[in-house]
């Protein structure tokens, strides 16, 4: 019988990106140092189990708020809870930054879809008719001026 995890999928379900972890695992290491694939491989398992512990343990510092949706303050109380204080300044400050990009992520996708944003159903209509007039035109092999829509056509079948 395989082992069972909280959602009643096997173990060997829930992993990590391989190829992400060996990068990781180099990165924390001295360049001369070298890790055997059998040592990678357990390094991977360990941080599976971390992962399953504080979900878990989330979990449950959730339930005892009788809240449906872990928040990252059920994380950080997780961490404290299991013994590991000394993490929660420097995961905290990790959680800050991630917050921080992503709000830079979500600036640079405003700057370039506020073009689009900004047009009227009309303009962005009669936008997309010239577009296809210039690609029918491109079709056809001629490279005649697009036809400019009419405002007042109906365009719905």
């Amino acid at each position: 019988m395989e082992p069972m995890d909280i959602v009643g999928k096997s173990k060997e379900d829930a992993s990590l990106p391989k190829a992400t972890m060996t990068k990781i695992i180099k990165e924390m290491l001295p360049p001369d140092v070298r890790v055997a694939r059998d040592a990678q491989d357990l390094l991977i398992e360990c941080c599976v189990e971390f992962i399953n512990l504080i979900s878990s343990e989330s979990n449950e510092v959730c339930s005892r708020e009788e809240k449906r949706t872990i928040a990252p303050e059920h994380v950080l109380k997780a961490l404290e809870v299991l013994g590991f204080s000394e993490y929660i300044e420097e995961v905290y400050a990790a959680y800050e930054q991630h917050k921080i990009e992503t709000i830079q992520q979500d600036l640079k996708s405003v700057k370039w879809t506020n073009g689009a944003a900004a047009m009227t159903e009309e303009e962005a209509l009669a936008e997309q008719q010239r577009m296809f007039a210039e690609a029918r035109a491109r079709m056809n092999g001629g490279t005649t001026a697009a036809k400019q829509p009419d405002p007042d056509q109906n365009l719905e079948s």
